[in-house]
């Protein structure tokens, strides 16, 4: 199992550039499914959720070649409509191809998902949505079977804006007879690229980034090229990174509007953050404040964002509340943050983040993605060594995190063990 071994203490400056989202790539490369022809993406990040994503796309015969952060995906010889456990065990994203699948070939067999374990993440609303576009699903030995002899196009509203449920019924719409609706749309920036993509390969989609997505749907879709939008929750861990460092940090290849809800409560915090056409100077020469936050779907402040926002108030001045209404078991590295000399106090979906003057090194294991990312980001300014286990987590969705850190001038080194064996 590879550590991060962190010494704590640097200030960190220069210039750090985004790499593609992964919650972007994760949904349009099962889009390419959809097409007869070849897809080119760019910017797609080197992650092992991606590596996942193409062995699946793989394994149902599609033809899948990765140069540098350009892919092509050839899906016209399409061999198989299952999914198997051993691969959406190892990934939540897994069960975006049921869309695809469905809406193209008019049926799928796909293993209930995995993924980080935050919390529960029900399949319902997608089925849901599945069944009013004509599909008949069963659920059975732990797979979910979707066959369809035709798929039209429904009013389906969403009780909850899921982000997942809204990117799969937008897929499988695609290529459904007529007009479809989705109500209470998630918003998500990752949605509007994955409109953007689709409208590419030919599809008629309007109204990503509102609540009212309109499918109007088409017979086929061709090939076609695209650039995966920058990730935000990279940028919005760096905007901390470069925050609690005391840094002078410019972010490079970000959208600020996607990241509005973070970038507000950081300045609310006391830091600089200067915006400059695609990049962001984030800058801090005074003591944290601590705040208030509430995670809610976009455009609120997000929940991959809550772990490294609890980073920062860890040593703010005063105290923080965070209220976590999107996961219920998204407060796993709260005791990590405590081996490390935090004073956090949680009671039910409210953590009480009181600053203290500075944290201590420490041995401490990521429990999930972000998780990990605020633990690599407490080790950069504790006091002392701190060793970070799990990099498995961190590597789903930081591409090159250490030598990111390392150019602005971190003291981080990844090894086998903590003796570099």
């Amino acid at each position: 199992m590879e550590k991060y071994v962190i010494i704590g203490g640097n200030r960190l400056s220069g210039k750090v550039r985004l790499s593609g989202g992964k919650n972007a790539v994760l949904t349009i490369l099962p889009a390419c499914l959809m097409s007869k022809g070849v897809c080119t993406l760019y910017d797609v990040p080197r992650l092992s959720d991606v590596f996942v994503m193409i062995e699946v796309l793989e394994r149902l015969g599609a033809k899948v070649e990765f140069y540098g952060n350009k892919m092509t995906v050839d899906a016209s010889q399409i061999v198989s409509i299952e999914v198997s456990e051993h691969l959406t065990r190892m990934m939540r994203a897994s069960n975006l191809v049921m869309g695809p699948i469905l809406s193209r070939f008019r049926e799928v067999k796909v293993a209930y998902p995995g993924g980080c374990s935050i919390g529960s993440r029900p399949m319902d609303q997608h089925l849901r949505g599945m069944k009013a576009l004509g599909a008949h699903v069963t659920e059975r030995y732990g797979y979910i079977e979707a066959q369809a002899t035709k798929l039209a196009g429904a009013e389906i509203c969403l009780d909850f804006p899921s982000v997942g449920a809204t990117e799969n019924l937008m897929m499988t719409a695609t290529l459904a007879d007529g007009v479809t609706i989705l109500r209470n749309a998630a918003r998500e920036p990752e949605i509007v690229d994955l409109q953007c993509f689709l409208n590419n390969m030919g599809a008629r989609i309007k109204g990503a980034g509102t609540d009212v997505i309109k499918i109007d749907g088409v017979k086929e879709l061709n090939s076609a090229e695209h650039s995966i939008i920058p990730d935000r929750v990279e940028a919005g861990t760096f905007i901390i990174i470069a925050a609690l460092t005391k840094g002078d940090v410019v972010i490079e290849n970000i959208i600020p509007e996607h990241l509005e809800a973070v970038i507000a409560k950081v300045r609310e915090a006391g830091v600089e953050i200067l915006e400059l056409n695609n990049n962001l100077r984030v800058t801090c020469r005074k003591q944290i404040r601590g705040v208030d936050i509430k995670t809610m779907p976009f455009p609120g402040f997000p929940t991959d964002m809550q772990a490294q926002l609890m980073a920062m108030l860890a040593v703010s001045e005063g105290t923080g509340v965070i209220t976590e209404t999107i996961f219920e078991n998204r407060y796993k590295h709260v005791d990590e943050f405590r081996r490390m000399g935090a004073d956090i106090r949680v009671e039910g979906h409210v953590a009480i983040v009181k600053g203290v003057k500075k944290l201590s090194g420490a041995y401490v294991e990521a429990s999930d993605l972000r998780a990990g990312a605020a633990l690599v980001t407490a080790g950069l300014i504790a006091e002392g060594v701190s060793v970070i286990g799990n990099l498995q987590h961190i590597d789903r969705g930081y591409e090159g995190l250490e030598s990111k850190l390392r150019d602005l001038g971190a003291d981080i080194i990844r090894v086998e063990d903590i003796n570099g064996k």
